[in-house]
């Protein structure tokens, strides 16, 4: 058997292409080992910063690719037509982080009844959520368009969820005014979505002047903002900056115009790709990265077994009832879709109101 895997290259990732890997029989799996069918998974411009990083975060190693090239991690759904597992039979739904491909081999381990863990030698020393499986099998919440909303939103929302709880945290580092750069992405409309909900907190969306009405129809922001009136914004009072895309010109600037008035600016994402790697020295806080595994590790030794995911659970049910007015999902199946897709929001083109669910087979 083989697996339809596509592929992009790692120092360009403008080139991509569709490769066929070979698979092992049902019956050569290793002990407690699965042969999955991945079914279906979402893309989103959160996929681009994973290739971005890639070598920097580990996040190459999980799928491998062959040299010079890299196979860019995506969260979905998949089906175990094959298991030498015990506790797991042929036909269970599994939702986590699989390749953009057909197929995917798990070394099934710490296995429960709600999830399990793959502990394949090369998938290791990255972050345990990346390594984590579900078993939503006749689970109405990952059924249907209500899963594709997880797949679109769920990862991009605890990123949210994560920053809004460590800004809370540090209380705001002083802040009452938090700026987020593209405020139309799914990552800063779930983290405005938590912010507008504590009242006290002044939320701006910074944006492109095509996404500005959109940013608007969200209803999270207090101020919506296009790039080239951010100095239009006043500089007289403590501010914190979400930075979701990478842009070092729109970073430079803001830092620039508040001063010392600037008490925070974490770096979330790049997918601007426009981040120079010699930045200079800014006015205000030091520009930072925010690693949601550090925050993960930090809560769960303070809220104890489950209370992560009771607290982001709370959330995303007031979350997830907003989806259906604000998103229209797009479904892509084949190689020449999953390309289009791909390439489309690499490039920027795909509208913030869309989110892409994808599967390689015809």
């Amino acid at each position: 058997m083989k697996s339809t895997d596509f592929i992009v290259a790692r120092d360009d990732l403008q080139q991509c292409k569709i490769v066929e890997t070979q698979l092992p029989d049902a019956a050569a799996l290793p002990d407690e080992a699965l042969l999955v069918k991945v079914d279906r998974f979402a893309f989103t411009a959160n996929n681009i910063t994973y290739a971005v990083l890639g070598d920097q975060l580990k996040y190459w190693q999980l799928f491998p690719a062959p040299d010079h090239f890299g196979n860019i991690p995506v969260w979905g759904f998949g089906d175990v037509i094959a298991s030498r597992h015990p506790g797991i039979t042929v036909g269970e739904r599994l939702f986590g982080y699989f390749p953009m491909a057909t197929h995917l081999v798990i070394e099934a381990a710490d296995v429960s009844k709600r999830g399990l863990r793959d502990a394949a030698a090369h998938r290791q020393g990255v972050a345990p959520v990346y390594n984590a499986y579900a078993r939503v099998s006749g689970d109405a919440a990952f059924a249907g368009r209500q899963g594709d909303y997880q797949a679109l939103l769920r990862p991009l929302f605890m990123l949210s969820f994560l920053v809004d709880d460590f800004l809370s945290e540090n209380e705001f580092y002083g802040a009452r005014s938090v700026m987020l750069s593209s405020a139309s992405s799914k990552t800063a409309f779930g983290l405005a979505h938590l912010l507008h909900l504590r009242k006290n907190i002044h939320v701006t969306g910074l944006t492109s002047a095509g996404n500005t009405d959109f940013v608007q129809s969200l209803g999270c922001y207090d101020e919506v903002v296009t790039y080239d009136r951010v100095t239009s914004l006043p500089s007289d009072s403590p501010v914190a900056y979400v930075d979701m895309a990478g842009n070092s010109d729109l970073r430079a600037t803001l830092h620039r115009h508040f001063g010392d008035q600037m008490k925070y600016s974490g770096r979330i994402g790049l997918t601007h790709r426009s981040s120079s790697p010699d930045e200079p020295e800014l006015p205000g806080a030091k520009p930072v990265w925010f690693f949601a595994p550090d925050q993960i590790r930090k809560r769960a030794k303070e809220w104890g077994p489950g209370g992560i995911d009771m607290r982001f659970g709370a959330a995303w049910s007031g979350f997830a009832p907003m989806l259906d007015r604000c998103l229209e999902v797009i479904e892509g199946r084949g190689g020449a879709a999953v390309k289009q897709s791909y390439l489309d929001t690499l490039n920027g083109r795909v509208p913030p109101h869309q989110g892409h669910i994808l599967s390689l087979a015809d």
